[in-house]
């Protein structure tokens, strides 16, 4: 009999992909020795190539009149699937042989967090924990931009990642208010020592420049460096971790680094970093209610990245470089 194989439709989004990841595991419980085959987003396709039970990652490249949904259909109709799972909710699950079908719908947004919604329409009764599935490829090639900045310079102190970039409108801090925040951080005795470290895509390096100016000496320069995987283990060295609301920061929290998320106008109460080492700081803390993010002072979010430090930081010894 052969093996059984599942096709796992997720999104193009790195943080959806996050979020959306303990459906990985999930399937391996359910359907053990299964061979999956993930349908993604070029921007997260890394995540997958060494995720548990993947024998395959199909990317898909967005085309005019949908033509990337046809050109997923043509890979894989000819295969007789023991499962479909399909958190886009795109007809083609319903156009392919599959015994099961699992596809999501509106009716799902009633309120949950995302990570809560994802296992709940998987039927899990305990939240699906989002999962990075790092490599030694990865490790190496994160090793390879931090390990001589270090030596460099930068020196071996703790590092704190910053992601000063989110790709859509009305999420990203104003990047000299970064600078500012580096300032004082550097200022502060708890981070004496401490190296600052932004990681973000090839496009992120306007953003991040005030950060990296004020660092100085004590700057990591993570920006553009690697692929999303290279930028997640990056990322797993680090103490701490202070992002914009953007796919980094759920890559932080999915790693298990303490991190807090800057929020403007979204939903901080179901788009937040999901942990137990998870702080969120809105320019409204009222749920339901918005504010640009332009009105979350270089104060606020210096307060509370000092209280996530002597919450999780400070009573134990920091992750070194």
């Amino acid at each position: 009999m052969s093996e059984p194989r599942v096709l796992f439709v997720t999104s193009n989004r790195i943080g959806d992909c996050v979020i959306s990841s303990g459906v990985i595991r999930e399937i391996g419980r359910r359907i053990p020795g299964a061979r999956i085959t993930v349908a993604c987003g070029r921007p997260p396709a890394p995540f997958f190539r060494s995720a548990p039970g993947v024998e395959r990652v199909i990317v898909l490249d967005k085309k005019k009149l949908a033509g990337h949904w046809l050109d997923l259909w043509k890979q894989v109709v000819g295969t007789r699937w023991e499962m479909v799972v399909d958190i886009r909710g795109s007809a083609l699950s319903y156009l392919v042989p599959a015994r099961r079908r699992v596809v999501y719908n509106r009716s799902w947004e009633t309120g949950l967090r995302k990570v809560e919604m994802v296992s709940r329409l998987l039927g899990s009764e305990t939240p699906l924990e989002p999962e990075i599935f790092l490599d030694d490829r990865a490790h190496a090639e994160a090793a390879a931009v931090i390990d001589p900045q270090l030596a460099g310079g930068a020196g071996p102190g703790p590092i704190i990642a910053l992601a000063p970039i989110a790709h859509q409108p009305g999420k990203s801090w104003p990047a000299e208010r970064w600078g500012r925040l580096v300032a004082m951080l550097m200022a502060e005795p708890r981070f004496a020592g401490w190296r600052f470290m932004p990681v973000g895509g090839p496009g992120d390096r306007p953003p991040a420049t005030p950060a990296l100016e004020t660092a100085g000496e004590r700057a990591i320069d993570f920006v553009g460096k690697g692929d999303i995987l290279a930028s997640a283990a990056a990322i797993d060295r680090a103490a701490l971790f202070v992002g914009n609301d953007s796919g980094l920061m759920h890559v932080a929290a999915a790693l298990g680094r303490p991190t807090l998320g800057l929020f403007g106008p979204t939903e901080w109460w179901l788009y937040g970093p999901w942990g137990p080492q998870t702080r969120t700081v809105a320019s409204n803390e009222t749920r339901g209610q918005f504010a640009p993010i332009e009105d979350l002072t270089v104060e606020r979010v210096f307060s509370a990245v000092i209280d996530l430090h002597d919450a999780f930081v400070g009573r134990a010894k920091p992750v070194q470089p």
